[in-house]
Order: structure tokens, then sequence, then C-alpha cells
């Protein structure tokens, strides 16, 4: 007989198993959706438009036919919500009231889709302001949270190789001055100011763990000892897989828009002067009204700011022996006091008359602006000095300008002002050009006074 045409022996019996195989089988689940396409025709899988959905009902969805939704299922679903949720709910500047972003989070995760850090530090050195800090500016702008923090650095005290105080009592008076006003500028702002007396290198990785930074932000410097102190950091948070990222913010002129590489930095002033002249300097950046709050993880206390005594200096005497008040005494640090002297000062060459083409009158007590030791500890931005005599020297020359279209002289006091702030430019340059290590040896000598008149 042929096989083809053969019966089974026993139908009733293999009929019975057949049902008691099907019994057992679970009952389907979404997973058949798949092979649906392959048994309906592809326009029945097609969904209804989401206008056509939301057009009478805005809060209210129609739900798509059976069939339609399980073609739709997803084999392999995720916890995480669709990315609108997070168009739909904007994120709190403060991490203490977004508990969703209590866990860390790197910038890497793929959850994160407006690549944005969950928190950083800002390691404040001679930037201490607020205003033109883009530094500080970033920082709020790509992180949830952001700790700010003042290191005061045993080795900036004591004694020299030479004998001398690396840093004097009116110095360090002025800096704990600065940063004590920095604290009540970032405070007013929803921040704060962390204060610590240590190593940056140490103290950095410290708090970097506490809150689950993960990045430090800050300016970079010029002399040796602090180029040393950024490689250190960078060794440090490498080891912790922390990004450092360094901005520039210290000088008249970027130091990325210079005409040439810092190899070739002229060595006079005059070279200096000569190279950047027409060179455009950039717009002072604004202060944020608000910043981001500190990082809620790591519970990390502010700390105060030391004393000179904590600093092993002792209370500098205000009347020496002669009797006669010492000047610094009568300066106060900080970015407050520093713009407030700055609108004092382009108030006054406003005011007073022309003193002629001599430069002598911009020595003394009465003509002097005496902002240095605020530039110095980066109270003030040169950019924002700059805009602010700019502003004044433009309304006294436009009063000044006679009228057979000649020159005034109303633009003397200043033109020595931009002058001085040139000159600052070229020796942070110069300094910086030769603050490595490898452009110490066989490095040709700065002759700063030549040219210093071209």
């Amino acid at each position: 007989m042929d096989p083809n045409l053969q019966t089974p022996e026993n139908p009733e019996t293999q009929s019975s198993d057949e049902q008691t195989q099907l019994a057992i089988i679970p009952p389907p689940t979404a997973s058949i959706s798949v092979s649906l396409s392959s048994v309906l025709p592809t326009h029945f899988f097609l969904p209804p438009k989401i206008s056509s959905l939301l057009a009478h009902h805005p809060n209210k969805v129609r739900i798509p036919t059976q069939a339609a939704s399980l073609s739709h299922l997803s084999l392999s679903s995720s916890p995480n919500p669709p990315k609108s949720f997070f168009k739909s709910n904007p994120i709190s500047s403060s991490p203490l009231q977004s508990p969703l972003f209590l866990g860390p989070r790197r910038s890497s995760d793929p959850s994160n889709a407006a690549a944005i850090r969950r928190s950083c530090i800002v390691w404040f050195r001679n930037d201490l302001r607020v205003h033109d800090n883009e530094c500080l500016n970033s920082a709020s702008n790509e992180s949830m949270s952001v700790l700010p923090v003042y290191c005061f650095d045993p080795r900036d005290y004591g004694k020299s190789s030479s004998g001398f105080d690396k840093t004097g009592p009116y110095r360090a008076s002025f800096l704990i001055e600065s940063v004590s006003d920095l604290r009540q500028n970032l405070q007013k702002r929803g921040s704060d100011l962390v204060v610590r007396i240590g190593k940056p290198e140490t103290v950095l990785v410290e708090l970097a763990k506490a809150v689950g930074a993960d990045a430090i932000y800050a300016h970079r410097e010029v002399s040796h000892d602090e180029v040393k102190a950024e490689e250190k950091i960078e060794a440090a948070m490498k080891e912790e897989g922390v990004e450092v990222k360094y901005f520039w913010g210290s000088t008249l002129y970027h130091v990325d828009d210079l005409p040439f590489k810092m190899e070739q930095m002229p060595t006079n002033y005059g070279g200096f002067k000569e190279k950047v002249k027409g060179l455009e300097i950039r717009k002072t950046i604004e202060a944020l009204d608000q910043l981001r709050g500190i990082p809620a993880r790591g519970d990390v206390e502010p700390g105060e700011i030391p004393s000179l005594l904590d600093l092993g200096l002792s209370q500098p005497a205000t009347l020496p022996q002669n009797g006669i008040s010492n000047a610094n005494a009568s300066l106060v640090g900080g970015e407050t006091e520093a713009l407030q002297r700055l609108k004092k000062f382009a108030a006054e060459c406003q005011a007073q008359p022309t003193k002629g083409a001599a430069n002598d009158g911009v020595y003394g007590a009465n003509f002097s602006c005496k902002i240095s030791p605020w530039l110095a500890m980066g109270c003030l931005s040169p950019r924002a000095m700059h805009d602010e005599i700019k502003k004044s020297a433009s309304r006294m020359i436009t009063a000044s300008t006679p009228k057979d279209g000649g020159s005034g002289q109303s633009d003397t006091g200043m033109n020595w002002l931009m002058f001085e702030l040139m000159w600052r430019d070229f020796f942070r340059f110069i300094t910086k050009k030769y603050s490595s290590a490898r452009n110490q040896v066989d490095a040709a000598p700065a002759t700063a006074c030549t040219g210093a008149l071209a």
C-alpha cells in the first residue's frame, strides 16, 4: 500500500494526545503579534495619527484596535520614559527639589538626552567674581548642580627660600575679604562657596567623590607654581575619571584670539603692541541672576573662612610707628568694592577737566585708579574695566572734539589706562610663555622695556 495513502492506526488516540499537548501550552502573549503581519494586510496595522486622536479630547487618548496595538508591542521594552516626558517636565534648578536625579548619572548615559552633567565643581582661583566669569556660567549651564570651591593652599603661605613671606598679612587680609564677598554674591544667586584649607589636588578629589562630580571647571593661570598645580589636579582627576575643563579670563585679550602661537610671543612690549593692534576684544559676560544649587549628595558643609591666625600670619598694625595711616588699610577686598571703585573712577574721569598730554597726572593719590589689587585677585575683569572706561571715554571725546575736526585731548586719561591694561596682558602672556619646564631651558630673556613707548 502506498505509504502516502496510509491512515493512522489509532486516530482517536492521536487526537486525544494532541488535545493534551494543546491543553498545557500557555496562552499566547504579545510576542505572537510579530506573526500577525504575515497573516493580515499591512495597512491593517497602521495606527491612526496622533493628531486625530487628540483632536476632540486633548486629555484622553483613543486606544487603537487590538491588532494594531499588538503589532507595535516591543519584545525588549525599556522602563525609561519616552523623550517627550522630559520635554514636558522641566528640570528643577535645585537637585534638592528633583528626586529624579538623586542617583548617580554621568553625562555619557543614554538616558541623559539633554547631555547635562549631574554635578560639577567650580574651582575658584584668581577669579573671585561672578561677573564676566565664563567658567562659572558654563558650569551652571551644563550641570544640574554646581559646587563652588576655594582652597587656601598652605604652600602659598609661610617663608620662601629667600626668607620672605610668600603672602604678607595685608595681601592675606585682602584675599580673605574677597573670598567672603564672593560667598555673599553666590548666596544671593542661590548658591554657596565651600572653603577649605588644604592642597587643591587633595581637597578637590575628596569633594568630587563626596558629591559624585562629573567635572572640574577652572580658569587657567600662568605662573610656574600655578601651572604645576593644574598638572597635579589633572593627574588626580584622571585616576578618578573626572574631566577637567579649563577656561581663560585673566587678560584683556583672549589667549585663543592672539594672532600668533604662544611660542612666538614677542619678548618686548613694542612687538606685542604691534601684533595685537586692531585685535578685537571679546564682549563681557553678564553675571547670571540665578545659579544652580549645590549638590544634595555628600552633605558637604560650606566651612568657615579662615582668619590670619589660621593661615599662620599676625594681625597687621593699622598705624605704623610714624603715625601715618597705611594705604593698605583702606583697601577692602571683594568684587562689590571693585565695581564701586570702577564706577566712581569712570565718573571722576568724565567730570574732571583734561590734564593735558603729560602722563604725570595719572600718578599720585588723587589720579591713580588704584584698581590693580582687585585685578590681581580677579575681583574685577579686565574686559569689564575696559568696557566701563570705553563708555566714559566715548562720552568725553564726543563732548571735547574741536569744531575744526582736530582731535581733542579729553581721551588722554583713558589712553593711559588702556596702555596699562595692555602692559598687564604683556606680562601675563610672557609669563605663560616661559612658565612650563620645557620653555625654561635656553629661553631668551624678555626685554619688557624695549619699545615700551613705540
